[in-house]
């Protein structure tokens, strides 16, 4: 389901008003290739996204949302990056804004497949070889499969 029934008990309460939310990204690594999937609502290629639901922890998340989504059991290898995405705007108005935790999994089993509404495709990438995606989802690609060291954390510029 693409909008987890909490967050639409929310928005009965308190309309199109901006919603700060836990989300995670699932780069889904197997070797040189990487895990995407072509989101049903606009046609763009990403890794695995989603929102924790209440209590969830992210890895937690990460691990479900690839379930859910590709039939794909992964493993989180490590947390990447934590930054804030801008604030996006749906078509019916509500405003969101997301702390966004990108973690590096790990292929475990399962056969890539669309296993839900929210994707119209879903496939394996070389890394060098990736579909046309947004930069803020290139940029997580990359850092997660590149990551060493400590979490990246990023804070915006003041005014940002």
């Amino acid at each position: 389901m693409p909008t987890p029934d909490f967050i639409l008990d929310l928005r009965a309460k308190v309309g199109h008003a901006m919603l700060w939310l836990p989300g995670v990204t699932a780069v889904v690594v197997d070797g040189e290739r990487v895990l995407l999937v072509r989101r049903a609502d606009t046609g763009e290629w990403t890794p695995v996204t989603g929102i924790c639901d209440p209590g969830e922890h992210p890895a937690d998340t990460a691990v479900r949302e690839c379930l859910e989504e590709t039939g794909v059991v992964a493993q989180v290898d490590l947390l990447a990056w934590v930054n804030v995405t801008r604030v996006v705007e749906y078509p019916n108005g509500d405003r969101t804004q997301y702390v966004d935790h990108t973690f590096r999994c790990r292929y475990v089993s399962g056969e890539a497949h669309v296993a839900d509404d929210e994707s119209s495709e879903v496939g394996w990438f070389g890394l060098d070889d990736l579909p046309p995606m947004s930069e803020p989802h290139v940029e997580r690609v990359r850092t997660a499969v590149a990551h060493e060291g400590p979490t990246r954390l990023d804070q915006p510029a003041a005014g940002e």
